[in-house]
């Protein structure tokens, strides 16, 4: 197998998970309500997508940051726990977003050097990006799934049948950035492998001809 083949394929790899975290950070469809007009004549919602500081509702087509646990005046322990949830997703997500940025720097430095040592230490980095995105994304989808438990036990009652809630697509490019960081880590884990095969190869042949 190609060093250089796979070592580009890491960056590729690298390169896609950071473009598709990025995408998924900025973006607003993380959390999409979609409530049926035609049997919405009593029902006082409206169609909305969510991002992760923001919504946008399409009944006054306007944005409004998402701070409906943070400006209560006597909150309650749940919606203290719904607020540091989402503190913690706002935190993980973009810190893995900048330690993407660090891992391709450091881990160019580590394709053109050869180094086995250090091309398993950027393995291991990606790695670690990886937790924090998928701890990111999971701690997401317990935010959102316990939001309306929350919404549903103030009402007193289920959603109706003409609303559906579900995941976004910004939320699948956050999990195909996770998978494509677990890529990189492999690639690099296979090219450190190759170049510690290639250096001790050349000390056989150096040892031999000596």
């Amino acid at each position: 197998m190609n060093f250089g083949a796979v070592v580009v394929a890491a960056g590729l790899s690298g390169l896609l998970s950071f473009a598709f975290l990025a995408v998924a950070i900025g973006s607003e469809y993380w959390y999409i309500i979609d409530v049926d007009k035609a049997s919405n004549s009593t029902w006082q919602f409206s169609s909305s997508h969510s991002g992760l500081w923001r919504t946008y509702e399409e009944k006054n087509g306007s944005y409004h940051d998402i701070s409906i646990y943070m400006n209560m005046t006597e909150p309650t322990e749940q919606d203290k726990h719904l607020s540091n949830l989402h503190r913690a997703i706002v935190i993980l997500l973009p810190v893995s977003l900048v330690l993407l940025v660090f891992g391709g720097i450091f881990g160019l430095v580590a394709s053109l050097a050869r180094s086995y040592t250090l091309l398993t230490g950027e393995a291991v980095y990606f790695l670690v990006c990886s937790f924090f995105t998928l701890s990111g994304v999971c701690i997401y989808v317990s935010y959102s799934e316990q939001a309306l438990d929350l919404l549903q036990w103030e009402m007193g009652t289920k959603l109706p049948t003409h609303v559906h809630v579900s995941f976004g697509w910004s939320l699948v490019m956050a999990c195909l950035s996770y998978s494509l960081e677990l890529t990189t880590s492999f690639l690099l884990l296979l090219a450190a492998r190759l170049a510690y095969c290639h250096r001790h190869h050349e000390s056989t042949v150096a040892l031999s001809m000596a």
